[in-house]
């Protein structure tokens, strides 16, 4: 039976690449990837590439690619389903199909025991054996209500108080320890893993418990602790507070830092406010955001740990479906020093209608970009301001929206005293720059084929390359971005891919996007053979250019339909005299149209 789709989200979730990929090759971080010696043909020098954001393999030498579930069916010599099941018993994730296997059955045990564990804290924090806890509710001035609303609780300050009340429930120790409640001491003693602490129940937007984050009361270390990785929690996939932001009317989704922020954010009326668990903003992550809404708002505290973070999470949302505003915490003044503030302080110093201000006007990622190159600059010596215009150019030549590279262009020179038109001859000419190194690249490329765009395979040839790369730019665009396909199913058919393994790739894609499914490798794994994964993942590797904008889409599909009216050589052998000199009319005519 086919596996369904939210089972397969997140068995890739789960399932990150270079951790699978790195237990069988050793593996070398560069740039933004991973390189080894490819494990599928003997070689010295590695030509074996991996990367992490876009989840995929493809080896330069044997031209072997996809995605992980291809990896392991190429390593375990496995079927899809068997790669399938693989990959989900080492997630401990189970298989929908075979629920019945004990897998299911202890991961409902260990949701059944999350929500146990959160009614006892719950309770704890209710009685006199809370008050330490309920003392320090009152002190961060957290609301009755709010902690009611989050399912805070407390766990006492005893080493075995939970342990004690779960087994008499009738849970094993074995589940308290394999849902991250319990650890074994040195001395062999099983005992509470959360002691004299602030509970804080994680729940998922399905409304299971699946973890817990928590804090010490006093200046004792780790001020924070969290559930370890168990088959219920996986901090990359999940956001605190997200099963309460998913209700909000607001259309933006505020990311901070910690929980407690998030807490004082919806007490304060901002109810669309979330937190990682404790790590960088991941795809993962996003992946789940992009369900509820298309706008965020980065409010990361104001130190150098939040600015290290906030430009983390820019990078990963560069070109993205996602709206991005930062909102930046201004400092605290404290005894003639300015020293940090996070959205928690600010709320309660400031208020809620500060915040909302603030919120109304924060910055664009752009802005915030912009702010940091001005930031390192002394903008009142000539030799910096020219520095800042050499490095703010090349910020700006990465957007893909010309009107929006005009704004920021001005803004720009309006911040170091420059005139616009200086401004912008000096952005045009690092776009110039690099768009001219994309063109070399694709021109090398077409020059020789043989080596960089033909396939491996001979039965699969490139008769005509000019075509075969817009071709790929085209099929590029499509997996990068799908919310383009409109703008190729409007003006392209099938027919007008001359290459049969690149038709085959763009029926694949169009059938699939047609139906509203998702283009990710792992569900191509399932439709396309290893001869046409490998295909597109060298696609994906070895892409031209690495803009899919509406222009570059654009040149694209221009040089495919240029070809429409091409013969190939057997079609004009087969032509008649009248018919072949038609043809070489047509021919002249467009060659007199070009120059």
């Amino acid at each position: 039976m086919p596996f369904p789709q939210n089972f397969l989200d997140e068995l890739l979730a789960r399932s990150d690449i270079v951790d699978i990929v790195g237990s069988y090759v050793s593996l070398t971080p560069k740039g933004g990837s991973y390189w080894g010696c490819c494990p599928f043909h003997n070689e010295k020098t590695p030509s074996f590439h991996v990367l992490p954001d876009k989840q995929f393999y493809h080896c330069f030498g044997c031209k072997k690619g996809g995605g992980v579930v291809n990896f392991v069916m190429e390593m375990e010599g496995l079927t899809y389903p068997d790669a399938i099941r693989f990959l989900a018993k080492r997630a401990n994730l189970p298989v929908p199909e075979e629920s019945s296997d004990g897998t299911e059955k202890l991961r409902s045990r260990m949701l059944a025991l999350n929500r146990d564990a959160a009614r006892y804290y719950y309770s704890v924090l209710q009685s006199q054996e809370g008050a330490a806890v309920q003392a320090y509710l009152d002190k961060r001035r957290i609301r009755r209500g709010i902690a009611v609303r989050f399912g805070m609780g407390a766990a006492p300050d005893s080493w075995d108080a939970l342990l004690t009340a779960m087994t008499h429930k009738g849970y094993t120790k074995q589940e308290l320890i394999s849902a991250g409640l319990a650890v074994n001491g040195k001395n062999g003693r099983l005992y509470d893993k959360f002691r004299n602490r602030l509970m804080l129940p994680v729940i998922d937007v399905r409304g299971d418990v699946v973890g817990f984050g928590s804090r010490v009361l006093d200046k004792s270390e780790p001020k924070y602790m969290n559930t370890p990785e168990t088959l219920t929690y996986s901090k990359r996939r999940i956001l605190y507070g997200m099963n309460l932001a998913k209700k909000s009317k607001r259309s933006n989704i505020i990311l901070c830092e910690g929980n407690l922020d998030v807490v004082t954010l919806h007490q304060a009326g901002f109810d669309n406010a979330v937190a990682s668990m404790g790590t960088a903003l991941t795809q993962e992550q996003l992946r789940l955001l992009s369900r509820y809404t298309k706008e965020l708002v980065l409010c990361y505290d104001n130190d150098n740990a939040g600015q290290q973070a906030t430009r983390r999470a820019l990078e990963l949302l560069n070109n993205s479906e996602f709206s991005v505003k930062v909102l930046q915490l201004p400092r605290r003044l404290v005894d003639g020093e300015y020293i940090k503030q996070d959205a928690d302080d600010f709320i309660k110093l400031q208020g809620p209608a500060a915040f909302e201000r603030l919120l109304t006007g924060s910055e664009n990622g752009v802005e915030f970009r912009l702010d940091q190159i001005a930031g390192k600059y002394d903008l009142t010596d000539d030799t910096q301001r020219i520095a800042y215009a050499q490095e703010v150019s090349e910020e700006l030549a990465k957007l893909e929206n010309a009107v929006e590279r005009e704004v920021y262009t001005t803004r720009a020179a309006q911040a170091a005293g420059l005139t616009p038109e200086a401004m912008r001859l000096e952005v045009e000419r690092t776009l110039r720059r690099k768009l001219g190194k994309e063109r070399k690249a694709l021109r090398r490329r077409e020059l020789n084929p043989a080596v960089s765009v033909q396939p491996q395979e001979r039965g699969i040839r490139y008769t005509n390359v000019r075509s075969a790369m817009a071709e790929e730019g085209v099929l590029f665009c499509l997996m990068k971005n799908p919310d383009s396909y409109p703008q190729v199913s409007s003006r392209v058919s099938e027919q007008d891919f001359v290459t049969d393994i690149n038709r085959q790739l763009y029926l694949a894609l169009s059938q699939r996007l047609e139906q509203g499914q998702t283009v990710e490798m792992i569900d191509l794994s399932s439709q396309l053979s290893p001869e046409l994964m490998g295909r597109i993942s060298a696609i994906m590797a070895t892409a031209p250019s690495q803009r899919c904008d509406e222009q570059t889409l654009g040149d694209y599909i221009a040089r495919l339909i240029e070809h429409r009216s091409v013969k190939t050589e057997r079609e004009v052998a087969q032509m008649d005299d009248n018919d072949l000199g038609e043809y070489v009319k047509q021919l002249a005519a467009k060659k007199n149209r070009r120059s």
